[in-house]
């Protein structure tokens, strides 16, 4: 029985002692490899030995009376306190050792006696040291056992666990919002609060944490920590750096539980999730319109404004997004990597192949239900649409005039800039139209891609193709108000209107 409750004071005892020594905030990122930590956890072990001593020095003999376990308690904690003989001047903290008693001033002191030769960051410990010259090195140690990714430190480790448990055990009192680590949770209380007690002296913006500034700073700095283990690409953040290294790896660990794609960016699967929900929570205050991305709702928000930041440097033309620019290039360059397996028609824009390969196949599923008329695409039915509701979205920035579509707006802008963007390669004459362009460079080719399949006569503009077919089918659509000649071009009206006046 004596027995029995010794061992449940030393149980007892040694837990109470963790329970001191445990961090009060787990999941914060912990320098487990700390001497005086480590320090503290062997003093935890010497204390468990010395308790066994003590239980050894009070074995009950037959015919004594046992201590009771507050009594050896008692007596184990007065002989550990008699060894603690060095104690700090400035908290009264106490330790075993005088190394232990150094190492701790250096809180107080502030001085950090080991240096990064890398950086020049310098540490109080020598292990913290050795832990951030991993960031140097690349040198990852810990490995997840679920997903094989590894981490610079066992408690970095620990957090990501999180990740695959789900585990989100702090919560916020103010929202209700959880999160997997504590510091996150603190952080975040701080928008409650609107507490921002770190400010840069640069340009006095304010920042909630520490960590925020010094991050922020790095702007001033710029200073550029973190080197890719791949190439010699530098960042400011390390978070930065995780991404960009995710090219060389082609890692993409984050996955939608939907349809199984998968992502390098977490930001990335959560809009791509909106897809599965519809959600759209972006909406434009001018006209309602909204959108899964922030960055389709701020390029959108330049039809409104009319801001075209991406400029072409060969001919001046400028562009509401740097696709829509990377896209225009390719008509200088000639370049149509695109083409159609039936007929090999090649295209610089892969939706406009798309979009032509549906002539092949026949597929117009798109109907109008005013007239019937069916469609290739939902935005071409989308635009004719427009001639039975008279919506005419796009303005003249120079004049009053509206268009229904924007390739109309561009068109007619150049009425007033003078623009001629589209030069001959064979001559200097210049066009506001890439279309017009097309058709005058056939002077200089002798290409005649229109051919009659009735005579085998080819055409270099299809207009002049459908005009000689009316010479086959007969068909006079050009009527004579006056006298009701009818005639198969319209240049055969307009001279034989002269006539009459």
């Amino acid at each position: 029985m004596h027995q029995e409750e010794l061992i449940s004071v030393k149980t007892e005892f040694i837990k109470e002692e963790s329970e001191n020594m445990s961090d009060p905030e787990p999941c914060r990122m912990k320098h487990t490899e700390d001497p005086e930590e480590q320090r503290e956890l062997s003093e935890v072990k010497e204390e468990s030995e010395e308790l066994s001593e003590v239980e050894e020095e009070h074995h009950v003999k037959p015919g004594e009376k046992p201590l009771s376990r507050s009594k050896t308690k008692n007596t184990f904690l007065k002989k550990r306190r008699a060894k603690k003989s060095f104690t700090c001047t400035q908290c009264g903290k106490s330790f075993t050792t005088k190394q232990s008693l150094e190492i701790h001033m250096r809180i107080h002191t502030g001085e950090k006696p080991h240096t990064c030769d890398q950086c020049g960051k310098s540490f109080t410990h020598s292990a913290n040291l050795k832990k951030h010259m991993r960031i140097h090195t690349g040198e990852k140690p810990f490995s997840c056992d679920q997903c094989g990714k590894t981490f610079f430190s066992a408690s970095n480790l620990k957090s990501h666990l999180r990740v695959h448990m789900k585990e989100k055990p702090h919560s916020c009192s103010v929202c209700g919002k959880s999160f997997s680590v504590l510091t996150y949770l603190h952080r975040h209380e701080k928008i409650h609060t609107d507490v921002r007690e770190y400010m840069c002296f640069e340009c006095e913006k304010t920042f909630i944490t520490a960590e925020q500034l010094k991050r922020h700073q790095r702007i001033h700095t710029g200073e550029k920590p973190y080197k890719c283990s791949h190439c010699d690409k530098r960042f400011s953040l390390y978070g930065n750096l995780t991404t960009h290294e995710r090219i060389h790896t082609g890692e993409k660990p984050f996955t939608c539980d939907q349809c199984g794609k998968r992502f390098t960016h977490k930001k990335n699967l959560n809009e791509h999730m909106r897809i599965h929900t519809g959600e759209k929570p972006l909406t434009c205050d001018q006209c309602g319109k909204s959108f899964t991305r922030s960055t389709s709702l701020k390029n959108h928000m330049r039809i409104h404004t009319g801001e075209k930041p991406f400029s072409c440097d060969q001919c001046g033309k400028t562009f509401l997004t740097v696709s829509n620019l990377k896209t225009h290039l390719r008509v200088h360059i000639k370049e149509k990597p695109h083409s159609c397996s039936v007929c090999g028609k090649s295209f610089s824009v892969l939706q406009t192949l798309r979009r032509h390969q549906k002539i092949h196949t026949g597929v117009r599923e798109y109907v109008c239900f005013e007239c019937e008329k069916t469609f290739i695409s939902v935005n071409c039915l989308k635009l004719h649409q427009r001639i039975h509701t008279g919506e005419k979205p796009y303005k003249c920035s120079h004049c009053d005039k509206r268009f229904s579509l924007s390739g109309n707006l561009k068109r007619h802008e150049r009425i007033h800039a003078g623009e001629k963007p589209y030069k001959c390669s064979h001559c200097d004459k210049r066009f506001n139209m890439s279309a017009n362009l097309t058709t005058h460079e056939r002077i200089h080719t002798g290409e005649k891609p229109f051919t009659c399949d009735q005579c085998g006569k080819s055409f270099t503009q299809k207009t002049n193709l459908n005009e000689h077919m009316m010479i086959h089918t007969g068909e006079k659509p050009h009527t004579c108000d006056q006298c009701g000649k009818s005639f198969t071009r319209s240049t055969s009206l307009k001279r034989h209107i002269k006539i009459h006046t």
